[in-house]
């Protein structure tokens, strides 16, 4: 992972840590990046991806968790490039239709779409500013609009040259992974357990698929804190309507704090 990518994900672990606290009511493609790259092309464009993020998170707060699953899910696989939002062809599948990015939410993608349409509407800035950058944009933004931290984004990235389905074989974690393979998948990155646990906090907005979770519920696990299962068995019974959303309180971020998780 090039630094300038392990610099976005550093980011994004305080960004996800400061706003799971908050949450909780709580106290307790690598070229050197700069501040101001595009000053002279499309002076305006952090404020052009901050309102079109503005107005689709006015839409649905979903807004918020896809778009920072979007962002860490394009960054574990080649970078923070973008790749992960290039639809596949007919001869070639593209990263975003891998298995394991099937549940990216389509509110995500959307929101870089629309945050790019914004940006190429004004004449000077069409085609000028990368998608990788854009998304980088409208993750801190879809943050700060939950309550999170504001932080400056450098900008300069370049779109990734390709997209592959297999290029995201064995760099995403799934559902069944245990500690001791979370931390090692970490730390091929460059991020400790801190940055690991930091950036699993970005799970306490969004929603999650009963799926991911249903297996350790169904099955007893003896490490999962029963009344948090019985509550989790509850919101999802067996045969479960996968298009019924239930809504989890804040709370939840504290039983992961207590080891509940």
């Amino acid at each position: 992972m090039a630094a300038s990518d392990k610099q976005d994900l550093m980011r994004l672990s305080a960004a996800a840590l400061l706003l799971a606290l908050a949450a909780a009511g709580s106290v307790c493609s690598a070229q050197q990046l700069r501040r101001n790259y595009y000053a002279s092309v499309c002076p305006n464009v952090e404020s052009i991806v901050r309102d079109a993020v503005a107005k689709k998170y006015r839409e649905t707060f979903i807004t918020v968790g896809a778009t920072v699953h979007l962002f860490f899910h394009d960054c574990f696989v080649e970078g923070c490039d973008a790749s992960v939002v290039v639809a596949s062809t007919p001869n070639a599948t593209a990263e975003k239709d891998h298995p394991i990015n099937l549940s990216l939410a389509g509110d995500g993608f959307d929101t870089v779409i629309r945050a790019k349409a914004a940006v190429d509407a004004v004449p000077r800035c069409r085609n000028r500013v990368s998608c990788a950058d854009i998304l980088a944009m409208a993750t801190r933004d879809a943050i700060a609009l939950a309550g999170g931290p504001a932080y400056a984004v450098e900008l300069g990235r370049l779109d990734g040259l390709s997209s592959t389905a297999t290029s995201v074989n064995g760099k995403l974690a799934p559902p069944s992974f245990g500690l001791d393979q979370l931390t090692a998948l970490f730390a091929r990155n460059g991020l400790s357990q801190a940055d690991m646990v930091a950036l699993s906090a970005g799970h306490t907005v969004g929603f999650a698929h009963c799926g991911t979770f249903s297996g350790r519920v169904r099955a007893a696990d003896p490490t999962l804190n029963r009344s948090l299962a019985e509550k989790l068995a509850a919101w999802c019974p067996d045969g479960v309507d996968p298009r019924v959303a239930v809504t989890m309180d804040v709370g939840i971020n504290v039983d992961v704090v207590a080891c509940q998780l």
